[in-house]
């Protein structure tokens, strides 16, 4: 479960849930935003909270549509409490991404609410179980980011094994002379290595058929075995990272995968192990993680994503053994437009009364707590 200090580390973009909930009180005293205009008020409004990095890369009007209007909370000069009040009554969906979780607090701001479509893999930044009891309904990403993670996890796996960023550096500071000696350090194949995979949904299941090219031996954990794959099945992950050369992190944070991969886990590793993250950053223990790998007790690390990002914990800065990248695994030009196409082809659906092309059951979700809303987003 979470403790105090998690919380509010990991809603420091949205605020804690005390704070959060007092500014919308004050808000509601001191609303000011003019009255929305458009052309067409037959149509819908769609609010987004926060610039999606979509708008960075396809401009701001990659979301439009001629069946819905979009409402940009970010280009209001207004608090977003004040600024949900004013419109309190026009938003009928929410297109949520990176840094704009969808807390209790801000569902309750909008009665006419019946949508929330969000841009990430990972569903720990929406409330969920509000939405379920408000009969809202949640449209997610599907399985449009599988292949780029799973293409990651192996560009990091085969980065760490054969120190090709290490090597960069090498070569470019000039240390790479013409003695006849061998100067640097020996990798490792990637092939025949035990890979054991913590989450074989989507995306560990791509990661698995790559893995499998390389002649690797593939096992896994997940909430349950899936009778659909040979692959050997282990129900707790010590006894998996036991079993492994490398753990790869797939799952979903959860209250029960909040630091999941504790001491124990990376003591069962062992010091020539490898693991990998392009999931969410507290499923790890980040701190334990730190340790282990300046003392060596694990043999390296890939990984994408972190416990508080966009810190990242200057102890791994000069270790070669570590390949790091900003939480980017699924940063590719196909998947981005793939992306503009989902939130666009969700919200067109949902307003002519269309099945939703990504719908999420929220019946069968693993648990959040209500403060599990977190920033992140893939």
């Amino acid at each position: 479960m979470f403790d105090s200090s998690f919380i509010k580390t990991y809603l420091k973009c949205a605020g804690s849930a005390e704070q959060t909930r007092s500014h919308f009180q004050m808000a509601a005293q001191t609303q000011t935003e003019p009255p929305m205009t458009s052309t067409n008020d037959d149509l819908p409004y769609v609010l987004i909270l926060k610039k999606p990095p979509t708008f960075h890369y396809f401009g701001d009007h990659s979301f439009d549509s001629p069946k819905y209007h979009l409402l940009k909370a970010y280009e209001s000069p207004l608090p977003l409490p004040q600024f949900l009040l004013a419109h309190a009554q026009s938003v009928q969906a929410v297109v949520s991404t990176r840094g704009a979780p969808v807390t209790a607090d801000i569902i309750h701001l909008l009665p006419s609410l019946r949508l929330v479509v969000t841009t990430s893999q990972g569903l720990n930044h929406i409330d969920l179980s509000e939405c379920r009891l408000r009969g809202i309904a949640v449209a997610g990403a599907g399985t449009i980011y599988s292949a780029d993670c799973a293409d990651s996890v192996v560009a990091l796996l085969i980065d760490v094994f054969r120190k090709i960023s290490a090597a960069n550096r090498f070569v470019k500071q000039g240390l790479w002379s013409s003695q006849s000696q061998p100067q640097y350090p020996l990798g490792s194949k990637l092939g025949g290595k035990r890979v054991g995979i913590v989450g074989l949904g989507s995306i560990g299941t791509e990661v698995a058929k790559r893995l499998e090219a390389f002649g690797c031996i593939i096992s896994y954990n997940s909430r349950k075995k899936n009778p659909f794959v040979s692959y050997t099945f282990y129900p707790h992950v010590v006894e998996l990272a036991a079993n492994c050369d490398v753990l790869i992190i797939c799952c979903a944070l959860t209250d029960e995968t909040y630091h999941l991969i504790d001491k124990q886990v990376l003591t069962a590793l062992g010091e020539n192990g490898v693991i990998v993250n392009i999931a969410r950053g507290p499923i790890i223990d980040e701190k334990e993680l730190v340790r282990c790998l300046v003392q060596g007790e694990i043999g390296g690390a890939g990984l994408d994503v972190f416990e508080h990002e966009p810190h990242v914990p200057t102890e791994l800065f000069g270790l070669d053994n570590v390949v790091m990248s900003p939480h980017n695994a699924v940063f590719t030009n196909e998947t981005f437009e793939d992306r503009r196409k989902l939130v666009v082809g969700n919200l067109e659906a949902f307003f002519s009364n269309d099945p939703l092309l990504t719908p999420v059951s929220l019946d069968d979700q693993p648990h959040f707590s209500g403060e599990l809303l977190a920033s992140l987003s893939s």
